[in-house]
C-alpha cells in the first residue's frame, strides 16, 4: 500500500497576501483559486517539482495563523535556493550546515511566511 503526502492545509490571515507571497515570492504554482461564497475560498499551490501542494483559505482550517511548524522544502543546491528566495524578497536565515563526525553534512536555512508559518530549506547529502 502506498501512502502518498500530497496536500498541507496551512492557516492565514489574509489569503491574498498569503496567495501572493507563496506564488510571487516563492514561485509556487497557483493550481486553484475557488470560492463558491464569502464563507469558503480554497487556494492550492505546488512548489515547483514537487508532488504535495499546500491549500489556504477560508473555511479550510481551523487552527491559528502561524501554527504550523517545520515543513521543509528539500532542494539540490540551498545557496542558491537560498540566494533566489532572498533575491525575490524572502528573509531567509543563512545557511546551516550541520554534521557528526564520519557523517554526511544536510544543511539548513529556515523562513516564514506573512502570518509565521515556519518552513525551512533542506539539502540532503547526494549519495
Amino acid at each position: 500500500m502506498d501512502y502518498r503526502l500530497e496536500l498541507i492545509p496551512l492557516p492565514v490571515t489574509d489569503v491574498d497576501r498569503a496567495k501572493a507571497f507563496y506564488a510571487d515570492r516563492l514561485g509556487f504554482g497557483v493550481d486553484l483559486d475557488f470560492s463558491p461564497n464569502e464563507a469558503f475560498r480554497v487556494v492550492q499551490l505546488t512548489p515547483p517539482g514537487s508532488a504535495c501542494s499546500i491549500v489556504i483559505g477560508v473555511g479550510v482550517v481551523g487552527t491559528p495563523p502561524g501554527s504550523v511548524q517545520g515543513l521543509h522544502l528539500v532542494v539540490d543546491d540551498i545557496r542558491a535556493a537560498r540566494a533566489e528566495l532572498a533575491g525575490r524578497g524572502v528573509e531567509v536565515a543563512e545557511v546551516a550546515d550541520m554534521s557528526a563526525p564520519g557523517k554526511s553534512t544536510v544543511s539548513y536555512a529556515a523562513f516564514t511566511d506573512p502570518d509565521g508559518n515556519g518552513w525551512t530549506l533542506q539539502q540532503l547529502p547526494r549519495l
